[in-house]
């Protein structure tokens, strides 16, 4: 079954099932993960989904788009594999990914 590797802010990495057509946002969601609050439910409005996405998978996910951008530039904690996880949308190509719940701002 296709799975992603989330961290959660205390350093603890759970693999978590993934569904292709699903966003990395609610499959965390789904998987249990309450710190990742994405409180507008995917529509790349908030910020509260941001995750760091593993250098090693960074390429294979791409870079944000204009609005992600803006919106993760209001971040305290954006860093260069900074992603809104509302904004990836998970396929088969991305079983295995690694990604890291960012802090709260």
């Amino acid at each position: 079954m296709p799975h992603i590797l989330v961290t959660d802010r205390a350093g603890t990495e759970a693999e978590v099932a993934a569904k292709p057509g699903h966003s990395v946002m609610e499959i965390i969601r789904d998987g249990g993960f309450d710190e990742l609050l994405a409180l507008c439910g995917g529509s790349c409005s908030c910020a509260t989904c941001h995750v760091y996405v593993d250098p090693e998978w960074f390429d294979k996910v791409g870079p944000a788009n204009l609005d992600e951008d803006d919106l993760l530039d209001s971040s305290d904690h954006r860093v260069a594999t900074s992603r809104l996880s509302c904004q990836i949308n998970f396929t088969p190509a991305l079983d295995g990914l690694k990604v890291r719940i960012a802090p709260e701002d």
